[in-house]
């Protein structure tokens, strides 16, 4: 089964790396960006059928290691 987490930081949370992005764009002449924020995509690959379980395994390694909840948010998409 192959799982998509995409992690993202939480809204009010200065995003520098987004910023960053943004006046780059600027720089380059696109004018109509008024925001970006990066985040990141993690995809896994698990020997796993069970989609409940998969979801409930995938969110504890969130909470444990992938996402650092303090600041970030995530989600978590099952592909079929």
């Amino acid at each position: 089964m192959k799982v998509v987490v995409n992690v993202f930081l939480k809204a009010g949370v200065l995003d520098s790396q987004g910023k960053a992005v943004n006046h780059a764009l600027e720089s380059i002449n696109f004018k109509n960006v008024t925001d970006v924020r990066v985040g990141k995509q993690i995809v896994l690959k698990l020997n796993e059928s069970d989609e409940k379980k998969a979801m409930q395994d995938v969110t504890r390694m969130c909470e444990d290691l992938l996402a650092n909840t303090v600041i970030e948010d995530y989600t978590i998409e099952i592909i079929k």
